[in-house]
């Protein structure tokens, strides 16, 4: 919601509910919105993290848009990307970042890595061909996790002087004797798919994102992965033995 619908939002529900607390007003929330550090809530999952990874863009009120929008003439589309790294088992976010449309895919995959803590044991890390570059295989290599990154269909063997591009070049090999669509199957690839859903859960609570500059703008997209993982907790069951 925009800032000010927020407040009237609350106001009005604390009404309801006859309850006179004070709310903050829009400047306030405003201001606070640029320095909010979110926590991101989860509950995790038994065993290694299988980490699944994609990116998408979302639409921002670019400069001078208002102004267009209000007295008319051109206006600049202006865009975000939003890179996430979702538990396969639970599907809750686990790590999130925001870029500018100009920032690759790849270059963000060990700042994803990085959000998991260091005694978090990750098992795989699966993404799509765009993130089949030495960076990111290393940084995958470097958690003691298994990649399941199709390999580009002119691949060529890497130098094996790392860790990560040996285990590309096995991958790489194993799609050209087995062909890619066995591998996919194989290598649990088309699990990928989930983390697709989950991003497009994500532009459900808003195509758009509302704030104006880049730092409130990372704190609504941490806001709402925060949302999406209290929803996906929910959804949880909680299974107890009995007998």
């Amino acid at each position: 919601m925009p800032l000010r619908q927020a407040t009237g939002f609350v106001e009005s529900l604390l009404k309801l509910i006859d309850l006179d607390w004070e709310v903050p007003d829009f400047s306030t929330l405003c201001r606070r919105q640029k320095r909010l550090s979110v926590t991101i809530p989860y509950q995790g999952s038994k065993g290694p993290l299988n980490l699944l990874i994609d990116s998408t863009g979302i639409k921002v009120e670019g400069e001078g848009e208002w102004n267009a929008r209000k007295h008319g003439g051109p206006k600049r589309r202006v865009w975000r990307k939003i890179h996430i790294g979702i538990d396969e088992e639970t599907l809750e976010i686990r790590a999130v970042e925001v870029t500018s449309s100009s920032i690759g895919d790849p270059p963000m995959l060990p700042n994803l890595l990085g959000q998991i803590t260091p005694d978090q044991k990750i098992g795989s890390v699966t993404a799509d061909g765009a993130y089949d570059t030495r960076k990111c295989h290393d940084a995958i290599a470097a958690r003691n996790a298994r990649a399941v990154i199709p390999p580009r269909k002119n691949a060529k063997l890497w130098k094996p002087d790392t860790l990560g591009a040996r285990a590309r070049n096995e991958a790489v090999q194993s799609s050209k004797d087995l062909g890619r669509a066995q591998w996919r199957r194989l290598s649990g690839y088309h699990r990928r798919s989930r983390v697709e859903t989950k991003m497009h859960c994500l532009k459900l609570l808003g195509q758009r994102l509302a704030a104006r500059d880049f730092d409130r703008q990372v704190a609504e997209v941490q806001i709402r992965a925060a949302i999406l993982n209290g929803f996906t907790a929910l959804g949880i069951p909680n299974t107890v033995t009995v007998g």
